[in-house]
Formats: structure tokens, sequence, C-alpha cells
């Protein structure tokens, strides 16, 4: 993990991994050098090392960061006693603006995750794993009180945050749809995707 410093040292910090963030997804993690994103911030080469120790620490924070920001996002927004139609619906458009807003990030933790070391990849799979379980925790109170029709609810689980996921590489504002218009449209799929009856 990145040193911690004071508040001089953190603005670095931060310069640093909005470098990283830019050129890993730019040009990929193996092809970026630690020299590279020091020059992109104006820091010494040297210096750099002084807040991330290895470019392993430094791709390993950027994904840490993104999950545990992405659970707290979560946290704050979710709202308890939806019925399972209302908390998937929630949840589809809650991940679909947090994650556009992040698209950057979404991309790399999902092509950059092969680039971790053993036990660096293993807690980020430990939090992504955590997020998984909430649109599983809907589907099996939809399945368990009839509302949803599922075959394998870990499977459909994966297939609607994929789905969901897709939009960052092809959605752009000036397109034919408005963002609402998608979102709601993704709404209506990932309903019939996990065989929603209506709701009486």
């Amino acid at each position: 993990m990145a040193r911690r410093a004071g508040s001089t040292g953190a603005e670095t910090a931060e310069k640093l991994r909005n470098a990283a963030l830019e050129l890993f997804a730019r040009s990929g993690y193996a092809a970026v050098s630690m020299r590279e994103i020091a020059a992109e911030t104006g820091v010494q080469a040297g210096a750099i090392y002084n807040h991330f120790p290895t470019k392993q620490d430094l791709l390993n924070e950027l994904l840490q960061v993104h999950m545990e920001t992405l659970l707290n996002a979560w946290s704050e927004a979710e709202e308890p006693g939806l019925t399972p139609p209302q908390a998937l619906e929630h949840f589809v458009r809650f991940h679909i603006r947090y994650h556009l807003a992040k698209s950057r990030e979404v991309f790399i933790s999902y092509m950059e995750l092969r680039n971790l070391e053993a036990a660096n990849f293993s807690a980020i799979e430990g939090l992504r794993r955590r997020y998984e379980s909430v649109p599983r925790a809907i589907l099996d109170r939809g399945a368990a009180d009839g509302t949803f029709d599922i075959v394998d609810p870990q499977v459909t689980t994966m297939a609607i945050i994929a789905m969901l996921n897709g939009m960052t590489t092809w959605y752009r504002e000036n397109g034919r749809l408005s963002l609402d218009e998608i979102e709601a449209l993704y709404v209506r799929l990932v309903a019939r995707l996990v065989g929603q009856k209506k709701e009486d």
C-alpha cells in the first residue's frame, strides 16, 4: 500500500494515481513505466518511489480504492425494505450511474486484474465478491418469494453485472437515446433476464 504523507504528499500521491489511471487506461499496465507516470505529473522520477515503492503497489491501490469507494457508495445509496423487483431496479440504476462516471476505473479493474500478484489479486477478488453479493441477495429474495423465475442465481448475477458494465464501453452522451431512456431500457432488460413477474 502507498505511504501516507502530509497534505503536500497526499496531493502528490493523488496526482500520481490520476496519472497512472490515465496512462494504464490508454496504454496498458505492462507498457507504462514509473518514470512515465512521474513525468506526467512533473514529479522527479526518483520521488515517485516515496509514495509507491513499486508499480504493483500503484496498480493494487487503484483497484482497491475503486472497489472500496464503490462499496461505500452502495452502502449510502442502499434503500432497505424494498421488494425484490424494486431493489433490483434500484441496484441497476445505481450501478449504471456510478460506473459511467468511473469508466476508466472500471476498465482497469477488469483489464488489469490479471497483472496483480497473487495476494493482491485475492484481496481485490474478495472486495468484488462483496459487491456481487448485493445483486445475488436480491435475486435470492425474489426467487424465494416467487417474483423472479431464475434458473441459476449466480450465473444470472454475473450476467447482469457484465451487461451493465458493458455500457462503459459504448455509451456516448450525444447518442440516439438519452441516459434516462437507456437506463429505463436496461431496467426492463434485467427484469426479463430474471423472469420478473408483475407486482400486484
